[in-house]
């Protein structure tokens, strides 16, 4: 409801206003809350929340695929595409190698996969964490000490970081100052909840948007309207984590020997997972340039950058923060349909 989706709530927190850059006009789209207990998700054992982990969460994301699939058999032969940004660099090419090995087995429904794409996505632990680092430097949100101490006392091939190393980092953070560092360039929300005014624009991105969500959805009559369990909605709940691999990347290798088209995109004043990070763990993977690098457009401006390796494209869009669709939604769609129709954005 702030990215891609079909309406975008309005600052009264009671109406909505449509998208008209929502990802659904050129696909359909299942939003997929996951782990249980996540949005109006739900567990009937609370056990379960204990045990919330990468793989359990692939596996109950793949049942609900399947149930869902054989409840709605016209879409079986779809063509189907996993889509996701930020933690869902470790949800998407997991599910994605779940739904490839259950595939080879016959007795159960075959998922159409064709492609994941994954936003300021996190993948690699190591280059992650000194992709971060780097983008602070060379964007100016910390000092030149700073950032040779970090280089010299944090070991980021071994991810061997020493006391020394973490105060570098910790004072990275306090140089960089109260920011919004899902989008560096954007202005902190001011109000606490919602606010009368006039209509919003998907071209003026609100940066308390978060807060007219929160109170839409946590009226009573929207969550009778979404046959929702009634509940105190959030958008962030914190689980204890069982397991999480340090690199999704031989998982990402995987996926590319299978045939799957793999597309990682990356707003490019992001701080949190910027694209540094992402351009450092495509780069571990060694892999050939089949198309070099070059800009790519809309609206006769330039809407990023891309490059197309074997089996990897790796795209960013100018302008865009974390959440790339809320930033800059024309672009976010013009990305996405390219990568549908299995082509580069537009040259």
């Amino acid at each position: 409801m702030e990215e891609l989706g079909p309406f975008r709530v309005n600052s009264d927190g009671k109406t909505l206003f449509r998208n008209d850059y929502a990802w659904n006009s050129v696909a359909n789209v299942i939003f997929l809350e996951s782990p249980a207990g996540v949005g109006f998700s739900y567990s009937n054992t609370t056990l379960d929340y204990s045990k919330n982990g990468d793989k359990r969460t692939a596996e109950d994301s793949y049942t609900f695929l399947v149930n869902w699939l054989e409840r709605f058999p016209q879409y079986k032969t779809r063509d189907f595409f996993i889509t996701g940004e930020s933690y869902a660099g470790h949800y998407v090419p997991q599910l994605a190698h779940t739904i490839l090995s259950k595939n080879n087995n016959t007795n159960q429904t075959v998922i159409n996969l064709k492609g994941i794409a994954i936003g300021n996505a996190w993948i690699d632990d190591n280059t992650g964490i000194m992709g971060g680092y780097d983008y602070f430097w060379t964007h100016a949100l910390n000092s030149d000490e700073t950032n040779a101490g970090i280089h010299q006392y944090c070991n980021f091939v071994t991810g061997n970081y020493s006391s020394k190393c973490y105060d570098y980092l910790n004072q990275a953070d306090e140089e960089a100052g109260n920011l919004d560092f899902y989008n560096i360039y954007a202005p902190l929300c001011k109000s606490s909840g919602p606010k009368s005014g006039p209509s919003a624009s998907v071209h003026d991105f609100d940066p308390c948007s978060n807060n007219y969500v929160s109170a839409y959805l946590n009226l009573a009559e929207v969550q009778a309207s979404l046959h929702a369990k009634a509940t105190k909605w959030e958008a962030c709940r914190h689980f204890a984590w069982t397991e999480s691999p340090t690199t999704i990347l031989p998982t990402i290798i995987e996926l590319i020997s299978s045939g799957i088209s793999v597309c990682i995109y990356s707003g490019d004043i992001d701080s949190v997972v910027p694209v540094t990070s992402s351009r450092y763990s495509i780069n571990t993977l060694k892999l050939p340039v089949t198309t070099a690098w070059h800009p790519w457009y809309f609206d006769n401006e330039v809407g990023g950058y891309v490059v197309r390796y074997k089996g990897v494209t790796f795209a960013t869009i100018r302008g865009a923060g974390h959440e790339v669709p809320s930033y800059q939604p024309e672009r976010a769609l013009t990305m996405i349909s390219s990568f549908l129709t299995g082509k580069l954005p537009p040259s």
